[in-house]
């Protein structure tokens, strides 16, 4: 299927469910290409939303009423939901948490203060969100554990024969993105996984680029954890995901302590409750994450298949215009001729103009990209750059959306060439 239908089929499809993409800024149609940072939110989502507010908005898990009972069933319906979007075995291994991060930093302080000791070793990559280095790095300071980072290839990707090199005995966690925000390379986390599993590491990935462009297996992975965040997935802000091997879970004391968390409570101690009620303390996102289920089920509609072939098409598209700007330098791999290989991402500078500056010219063109080290200041100190732009790619973007963005990005360098001579 050509770019051209599958653009009939699929971008123009969808985009009447997001209203907001057809909204002007600064005189100019809205291009927005700030994926990356939070996806857009389809009428389906907003609905479900307001629907919850208006018709049976109440708390779960705690009374009998009809509005509770109806609340309470949405809100575990959507757990299910999110349960097999991953293929995960059980409704019990998906955790609610604010966000990516939230999850994150659940594994660390329960899991990590609880197993990490003096000298064991945790393996990270220089090209990890901040969000997937900080609660490691506070964890390493109050256990002794070690970081160990795997570095970059020639085509900055991750380095599997470096990770080989790294991995020891020592070794009791591996902590992974599968997809690189800033580079945009698809790490070989399946492999990773087996690898780390020889030694008996755990593993967590952080799928938050990954999850909202492509099927996503955790059983077939094999990973003892993985996190995501609504936000980039068609899903509204504050509520986000962790999944659990069980038998994980279930090991790993709470995170936080209050109502619902509870089996029993006495004054001198408490009993807690079976996961995934165990790390769900105090009234949940309950709007969140019934939204979160109907973006799950708007993103099934279309087929996480269909999404991933259209936005290789469209990535392979926008490196073919890019390559023709000699200013422009793109940071990760290139993608194949089909557009596979990489994310439907790209962050680049161009030449001497700073990302934020061509961020605000372009945004006077209407065109919304992202500008700065993208929460990933070690990758941009290990590459040598400052900062970058980036423009990020989703199933309702276009062909022509990337050619504005092109056009705009042409006409801010030579504005800047001409100031700067």
């Amino acid at each position: 299927m050509t770019l051209l239908t599958q653009e009939k089929t699929l971008a123009a499809k969808v985009r009447p469910d997001f209203p907001i993409l057809l909204q002007e800024v600064n005189g100019h149609r809205l291009v927005y290409l700030d994926n990356a940072a939070t996806s857009q939110k389809p009428l389906q989502v907003l609905e479900t939303l307001r629907e919850y507010y208006e018709v049976y908005n109440s708390n779960v898990h705690r009374g009998v009423h009809t509005l509770s009972a109806r609340a309470t069933s949405a809100y575990e319906e959507a757990r299910e939901k999110v349960s097999r979007f991953v293929n995960a075995a059980t409704h019990q291994e998906i955790v609610y948490t604010r966000n990516a991060s939230e999850a994150i930093n659940l594994v660390a302080y329960s899991w990590g203060l609880s197993n990490l000791q003096r000298g064991d070793e945790v393996i990270l990559s220089v090209m990890e969100h901040h969000s997937n280095l900080v609660p490691w790095q506070i964890v390493a300071q109050k256990t002794g554990a070690v970081l160990k980072f795997v570095e970059l290839t020639e085509t900055q990707e991750f380095n599997l024969e470096q990770f080989k090199s790294l991995l020891s005995d020592k070794t009791k966690l591996v902590s992974v993105v599968h997809v690189s925000n800033t580079l945009g390379c698809i790490n070989p986390v399946r492999e990773i996984a087996e690898l780390a599993h020889k030694y008996g590491a755990k593993v967590l990935i952080d799928a938050c680029q990954s999850v909202p462009h492509m099927g996503i297996d955790v059983r077939a992975i094999d990973c003892d954890w993985l996190v995501a965040s609504g936000h980039k997935m068609c899903a509204p802000t504050g509520i986000g995901f962790l999944y659990g091997k069980l038998d994980v879970l279930r090991s790993m004391p709470p995170f936080l302590g209050g109502g619902e968390m509870i089996a029993d409570v006495f004054l001198e101690y408490s009993t807690y409750a079976d996961v995934p009620a165990k790390f769900e303390a105090g009234t949940p996102a309950i709007a969140e994450a019934i939204a979160l289920g109907a973006a799950v089920d708007y993103l099934m509609q279309i087929g996480m298949d269909k999404i991933e072939a259209y936005e290789h098409e469209l990535t392979a598209y926008l490196f073919e215009q890019l390559r023709k700007i000699p200013q422009v330098k793109v940071y990760g791999p290139q993608p194949a001729a089909d557009g596979t290989g990489r994310a439907a991402l790209a962050a680049f500078t161009a030449g001497e103009v700073h990302p934020h500056d061509l961020s605000t010219i372009l945004d006077q063109a209407g065109v919304a990209i992202r500008a700065g080290h993208h929460c990933t200041q070690p990758l941009h100190r290990y590459l040598g750059a400052q900062s970058t732009a980036r423009a990020s790619l989703y199933f309702y973007n276009t062909r022509e959306e990337v050619d504005v963005f092109i056009g705009a990005l042409k006409e801010a360098i030579e504005f800047f060439a001409g100031i700067f001579g």
